[in-house]
């Protein structure tokens, strides 16, 4: 049996041990920074399918020598010895190199290195297209059902994030397919919300990230995504879909006002204020399951007897993790 621990299992050991360990881990990030004393250091990123922790490589360490060449969304092999700061798990990097994935794959480890939902791929992917036969204006349906074909297979597999929610292979597949089960759901409360536009504008939405996002095992920013941002690259999609579909112009610019304005707020990245009934609701839907994307990842993550996580940027504060008490 492999002596590789998983992060859960590294989470799991008391904080008052100082246990020694050796993992297989993605580098998913890596930023080089200045200590006090003027030396460099590296804070990274290391995860699997279990969950992630940061860690720091200082400069005088080998650690850091394996890890100052080594590019974001590699394999690497560590040793090290279990150790927390401020509450939060972060140990001590004693030794580490880079690996193929065949050599992960010949450890036993490269199945345990990627997240993935915990409904399968077909299931979901099954859920979205049932969602795009719902939709019964028949140029909006079209527009929807092109994009869709000519993005298939990045957008059965692409995460929705880099690291606040659904950040994990097939994120961005659960994260539209639960939206559009919400909105289906709650569509009967507003009957003052155009259906077919809130489904088409919430399979849409984050169709940006498709070009945003690239890497193989951890997710980091395109050039263009840098220089665009998943929103513009968005609305550029669906636009161009639309009008291949001769989609009417009062339709498209509802279409790509949902897109524009998805983000909520001007502060989180959105192009305008959602300033229809559409907009308003799917935003309001994205917000919803993009917390509690990062809820059920937390909870299923969680180590027994644990009461509290880790402090959640998206949330800004630490999760209860035990159920409520019904007796």
């Amino acid at each position: 049996m492999s002596d590789y621990k998983s992060v859960q299992e590294l989470k799991s050991i008391s904080p008052e041990m100082a246990a020694p360990f050796r993992g297989i881990y993605i580098l998913k990030r890596k930023e080089t920074r200045t200590a006090k004393n003027g030396n460099p250091f590296l804070k990274v990123e290391l995860g699997d399918a279990s969950g992630s922790f940061n860690a720091n490589a200082f400069g005088d360490s080998p650690i850091f020598k394996a890890f100052e060449p080594a590019a974001e969304g590699c394999i690497v092999r560590i040793a090290g010895k279990t150790d927390h700061y401020n509450d939060a798990f972060s140990p001590r990097l004693l030794s580490g190199e880079v690996i193929d994935a065949a050599e992960a794959e010949a450890e036993g480890m490269l199945g345990a290195l990627v997240e993935v939902p915990p409904e399968s791929e077909a299931e979901l992917w099954a859920d979205l297209v049932e969602g795009i036969a719902a939709i019964e204006h028949p140029q909006l349906r079209e527009t929807v059902q092109r994009v869709l074909d000519e993005t298939e297979q990045r957008f059965r597999t692409a995460p929705a994030a880099i690291s606040m929610h659904h950040a994990y292979r097939h994120g961005l597949l659960e994260h539209t397919v639960h939206m559009l089960r919400a909105c289906r759901a709650l569509l009967p409360l507003y009957p003052q919300v155009d259906a077919d536009l809130a489904i088409a504008g919430i399979i849409l939405h984050d169709v940006g990230k498709l070009e945003e996002y690239e890497g193989e095992f951890a997710a980091k920013t395109s050039r263009t995504g840098t220089l665009h941002g998943h929103v513009v690259l968005g609305f550029r999609t669906a636009r161009k879909a639309a009008l291949q579909s001769h989609l009417n112009p009062d339709l498209t610019e509802r279409l790509e006002h949902i897109i524009l304005s998805h983000q909520g707020e001007l502060a989180w990245g959105a192009a305008a204020m959602a300033a229809t009934p559409e907009a308003v609701f799917v935003s309001m839907i994205d917000n919803l399951d993009a917390k509690m994307g990062m809820v059920q990842r937390v909870l299923r993550n969680a180590n027994e007897g644990d009461t509290f996580s880790e402090k959640l940027l998206g949330l800004q504060t630490r999760l209860l993790l035990t159920p409520p008490d019904k007796s």
